[in-house]
């Protein structure tokens, strides 16, 4: 069965952007002090849906904006706010996306991180449009001393909210766990998006080898290697936090254009294609996996008719070697199966394990693949942590060569 080659990436797209967003208000994100939310409040950075701009748009407090804007500052100092992330990690890359933003975006920006033992005793709740920080809350945030925070990216200027200017992308150089930030605005205005990209790290010292987890969870630290195709939908949604809300969170592929014009099956009832797509993982912690679930709600009449699931071991050196071909080259051991091809159903959750897999040991990297194309929400892969760890890559993965 023919398969595609990775797609390229758009010219001038960062490496980072295949990873998790960790901040993302789907995987947990919150944020938890702004100094002015005047125009619009700061939790708008954290939405998983691209920002929109209403014309028509105004509230009481001014024009509706998508994203946090403060008021024009007429006392010293500058706007900031703290966020904390919804899966703690290390972090590869900040998109400060100023969408719409064209004559009200912050001039510039800088960023700070730390990694808390404590979660701090603050939060913001309901809408606060029109409304700026309190003396309390005040007090509360400077006994983090975040203005102390390790500085990720220095003040830098941000390009206006246009349509070729917006990104304004930072790639990171880290290897420290990070659980919050501190975004600062120098000295007001709007900023419509902040994306923080890398990979979960989760402490495995507290987890037993006979626990039953999901190994590939974005809040376990799986993190996408590589696909096939993401026209309407990156595969990374599938390792997201509970069911998807709708079908924009999972992973879609364009129609193929290799299908045959009549469509025939075989004795399974499966259909017979010359083409797949697949999306490559890397798990969170090598394991032996013994439950899968795969997942199509909300996909009702783009489901794909079948999939499989292959899988296999890889050391860091290997992993490297995969990624940087865009898995042209195949791993050292070849792909295993670990579940052989299976028919779907539109808006199912399909659960699979005992005699419907084939036990394959400990495992590090894992290969989804459909046919002939279509949409999948969830993937969720329950298995045991492995301890010995001396040959199987463990660290987190350097950024992924043009997908």
């Amino acid at each position: 069965m023919a398969t595609r080659i990775a797609q390229q990436t758009s010219s001038g797209v960062p490496d980072f952007l295949q990873f998790n967003d960790l901040a993302s208000e789907a995987a947990g994100g919150k944020v938890i002090f702004a100094t002015d939310e005047w125009f619009a409040p700061a939790r708008n950075l954290l939405k998983r849906e691209t920002p929109e701009f209403i014309p028509s748009a105004f509230t009481d407090f001014g024009k509706w904006m998508d994203g946090w804007e403060s008021r024009r500052k007429r006392i010293p100092g500058h706007d900031w706010c703290i966020i904390e992330l919804g899966v703690p990690g290390v972090v590869h890359g900040l998109d400060i996306d100023t969408s719409f933003f064209t004559g009200n975006y912050a001039p510039s920006a800088s960023l700070q991180a730390a990694c808390l033992e404590k979660p701090p005793s603050l939060s913001l709740e309901g809408d606060r449009t029109g409304m700026a920080a309190s003396e309390e809350q005040l007090r509360r945030a400077s006994e983090l001393h975040s203005e102390n925070w390790e500085e990720l990216v220095p003040v830098t200027k941000l390009k206006p909210g246009y349509a070729d200017s917006c990104h304004n992308f930072f790639p990171l150089n880290s290897s420290r766990r990070v659980t919050h930030v501190r975004l600062n605005m120098y000295p007001d205005g709007g900023i419509a998006r902040l994306r923080v990209y890398g990979v979960g790290q989760r402490n495995w010292s507290s987890v037993s080898s006979q626990d039953e987890v999901d190994l590939v969870a974005l809040v376990n630290g799986g993190v996408c290697l590589g696909y096939s195709d993401a026209h309407f939908g990156h595969p990374r949604n599938m390792i997201g936090l509970g069911r998807a809300p709708n079908m924009g969170d999972g992973w879609e592929t364009a129609r193929r254009l290799d299908r045959p014009a009549v469509l025939k099956m075989d004795g399974q009832g499966i259909l017979q294609v010359p083409g797949s797509e697949w999306a490559i993982f890397r798990l969170g912690h090598p394991g032996a996996i013994h439950g899968i679930e795969i997942d199509t709600n909300h996909f009702k009449g783009n489901f794909p008719d079948s999939c499989r699931l292959e899988v296999c071991s890889l050391t860091k050196d290997e992993e490297e070697r995969c990624v940087s071909s865009r898995w042209r080259r195949e791993p050292p051991s070849g792909w295993r199966v670990l579940l052989p091809p299976q028919k779907l159903q539109a808006h199912h959750r399909h659960v699979y394990s005992g005699e419907n897999m084939v036990h394959c040991g400990t495992v590090s990297h894992v290969r989804l693949v459909m046919a002939p194309d279509g949409g999948v929400s969830r993937l969720r892969l329950w298995g045991r942590i492995t301890s010995d760890l001396s040959s199987l890559s463990v660290t987190p993965p350097k950024p992924i060569s043009k997908l």
